[in-house]
């Protein structure tokens, strides 16, 4: 894990090569040439940046490999410093993200019915799922007779996506907006629960 980013205390060490002001820091659009922007939350960073891939990310996070990465910012989660540049943050192990935030720069470019027929076989449940130390609240497609109390079992793909939700620190949201996707790493997941009725914004109950 390059420079036990998860601990605040070994944070010194690896922004003495940073440059620049620290600031409020984006996810970066992906990059002509190869490049994934990411957003991802460990136990107590928000990491933003681009990997140096190409694909989906959900398929990239599966390989289970250690990914290269750039142009990294971070901060811790408490919101006690802003986001800060860490160049000397060249690769990431997938199984040290909970969640990765997904936005529109960071999935391939379907239309609105090629992303309905990738959904046509699967149901759609409303869920909350504890992922210590998040809450993350939106919709999730299963194949039918699979139930959502199945995530919780072992499987071949190490991140699943949740759809239109959103992701809670405490009463905080992380993230200014909802996001498209949110990859939960399942090796995290502790509980889930199915919930009746759409949910807001702010991931309440409608």
């Amino acid at each position: 894990m390059p420079f036990g980013f998860r601990k605040q205390e070994d944070k010194a060490a690896a922004v003495k090569e940073a440059t620049g002001a620290p600031g409020p820091a984006p996810v970066p659009e992906s990059v002509e040439g190869g490049g994934i922007a990411f957003d991802g939350l460990t136990e107590e960073w928000r990491l933003v940046g681009l990997m140096e891939v190409s694909g989906r990310l959900s398929d990239v996070l599966n390989r289970r490999d250690a990914i290269s990465i750039k142009d990294v910012n971070w901060a811790p989660l408490d919101g006690s410093e802003p986001f800060s540049p860490v160049p000397g943050l060249r690769s990431i192990d997938p199984y040290d993200l909970i969640i990765v935030l997904a936005g529109e720069g960071t999935l391939p470019g379907f239309s609105d019915d090629e992303k309905a027929a990738h959904r046509v076989h699967k149901l759609s449940y409303w869920v909350v799922l504890e992922v210590p130390p998040f809450l993350v609240r939106g919709m999730v497609h299963l194949y039918p007779g699979s139930e959502p109390e199945r995530l919780l079992d072992r499987s071949s793909d190490m991140f699943f996506p949740v759809t239109g939700g959103v992701v809670m620190l405490d009463d905080q949201r992380i993230g200014n907006v909802q996001a498209d996707t949110i990859l939960v790493n399942r090796q995290y997941l502790r509980r889930v629960e199915q919930v009746e009725g759409e949910l807001a914004e702010d991931g309440s109950r409608t």
